[in-house]
């Protein structure tokens, strides 16, 4: 039997409820189509709602806490087990072609970094480095949410073979000259705009594979809808923010949960007291924002979406020119979600509601895994790396900790998983949380702290009533605790050794 080729398709932010043939308002018709020919599974969870720590755990098979790159600002030392050194040595080709964010913008001492300034914005070494990089044999890389000052690597090199020597107009300083007044449409044509690079240039990987007839891992990692929320014309006027259904905090709904979720709802909220530094928390700031301005940031990030989503038909399109769609397991999903007004929130953060953590997370195999199907089985991103190798005949390394979703993906096994995990770290500060999702309930605890949230998931889908300090759910509240507890220590027990003798 021929082994299959992976193509994993990732966007960055995403929330799980943004694909329209799900249910979203959203129009995404290529990602409709993977609904249609594939299996989509609606209960996906990241292992942290940060870009770094979720992105490691997809290629090493391991949560944050164990792979070492627990938060942004570290680092996946290059020591790491990844998937596609597994993959390579099994005679794999392996591409990256977009968003890595294995490494800190920053390098120190500590944690020097391919992805680090000045090196970001070298343009003479990328010309000359294509890998190896975590496994990954050849990368074409950039470190871009839209107007971002990092513009560089690979990225800019295109930008440049197609004549555009004035693409330092469409970024901020100090690589460029974008007005950082502009909001909501971006200037930059859209034949350059990165979604169209990834496409390209992960078509052109394709081609290779397919006339040098190799099996292959390709990650096509894309950018958006990460903010800052810009997107050119006309996928900037495609929404009507009047139109659309615009979250929002529900009164009172803070007044059980921990003490930082209701201060995003003051002006100017103190913080202070939660960082050991001046160092600033994803989330642990003020969430308020004018209303106009929250309808029209949600039509932007739907417009966002939807390019992409014309940019990932473009790259389906090319499998099926080139022959490779029934012999290629598609994946498609994002690294975390995002929050567009849902609690009164914005962007990310120490908040682990299901907006954040759940994912947008489709399946296709043609011929293997179901088309038209959806399935509630819990999937994390952590499954990915030792699902990838049952699905091409290679023995899971021992050291992953995600478990092997292939038998789930084929809809020969109902569920490989009765819950999932999430972290959240943040130091040097007191930010420390855990949650533990199981199949109806969420419990969230935080370290050195006595207040945390539960949430029934079937009788509260919108995740409004913390029971945490409700007396009646006292007995759920330990078996939750318990539940963690052991789901911390591992998948299982090891074995007993046999006994002689006595």
């Amino acid at each position: 039997m021929k082994r299959p080729n992976i193509l994993l398709i990732t966007s960055d932010q995403q929330h799980w409820n943004t694909i329209g043939a799900l249910g979203s308002e959203v129009h995404t018709p290529n990602l409709d189509r993977l609904v249609r020919e594939g299996t989509a599974f609606t209960r996906a969870y990241c292992p942290n709602p940060t870009c770094t720590p979720s992105r490691a755990s997809m290629i090493t098979g391991m949560y944050p806490s164990q792979h070492g790159a627990w938060s942004l600002g570290t680092k996946l030392l290059e020591d790491r087990r990844t998937v596609g050194e597994d993959l390579a040595e099994a005679g794999y080709r392996t591409s990256l072609i977009g968003k890595a964010h294995f490494q800190p913008l920053r390098r120190t001492e500590e944690y020097p970094s391919l992805e680090s300034y000045p090196l970001i914005q070298d343009l003479e070494f990328w010309k000359s480095f294509h890998g190896p990089f975590y496994g990954f044999d050849h990368v074409e890389l950039a470190r871009n949410h839209t107007n971002e000052a990092h513009v560089g690597q690979h990225y800019v090199l295109w930008m440049e073979e197609k004549g555009y020597d004035n693409w330092r107009d469409y970024f901020l300083a100090p690589t460029g000259t974008m007005d950082p007044a502009i909001t909501h449409t971006w200037p930059i044509p859209e034949e350059i705009h990165y979604d169209a690079w990834i496409a390209e240039r992960t078509n052109a990987m394709l081609e290779q594979y397919q006339q040098e007839e190799e099996p292959f891992f390709l990650w096509s990692s894309f950018f958006d809808p990460h903010p800052d929320y810009l997107v050119p014309e006309p996928w900037d006027r495609m929404y009507d923010p009047e139109k659309l259904t615009i979250p929002s905090v529900v009164s009172g709904e803070h007044e059980t949960n921990p003490p930082h979720f209701g201060m995003t709802q003051e002006k100017e909220p103190d913080f202070n007291h939660l960082r050991e530094t001046g160092i600033g928390i994803h989330g642990y700031h003020s969430h308020l924002l004018p209303e106009d301005e929250c309808k029209q940031l949600v039509g932007t990030y739907y417009g966002m979406i939807s390019l992409m989503d014309k940019y990932i038909g473009k790259i389906l399109d090319k499998l099926d020119e080139l022959g490779l769609s029934d012999n290629t397991v598609v994946v498609f999903t994002t690294d975390h979600g995002h929050f567009f007004g849902q609690h009164g929130l914005q962007y990310k953060g120490g908040f682990h509601y299901e907006d954040l953590i759940k994912l947008p997370f489709l399946v296709r195999y043609p011929g293997h895994v179901p088309a038209g199907r959806t399935s509630a089985a819990i999937q994390s991103l952590v499954d990915l790396a030792p699902t990838f190798l049952s699905l091409t005949g290679i023995p899971i390394p021992a050291i992953m900790t995600g478990v092997d979703q292939s038998e789930v993906w084929t809809g020969t096994l109902e569920q490989a998983r009765d819950h999932a995990i999430c972290e959240f770290r943040h130091e040097p500060t007191t930010i420390h949380q855990k949650t533990y999702i199981d199949e109806r309930h969420k419990i969230t605890i935080y370290y050195r702290q006595i207040y945390g949230e539960i949430f029934d998931l079937e009788n509260d889908p919108e995740e409004l009533h913390n029971l945490w300090d409700d007396p009646a759910y006292g007995k759920l509240k330990s078996e939750l605790l318990l539940k963690y507890a052991w789901a911390e220590l591992g998948k299982e027990p090891m074995p007993m050794p046999r006994i002689w003798g006595a």
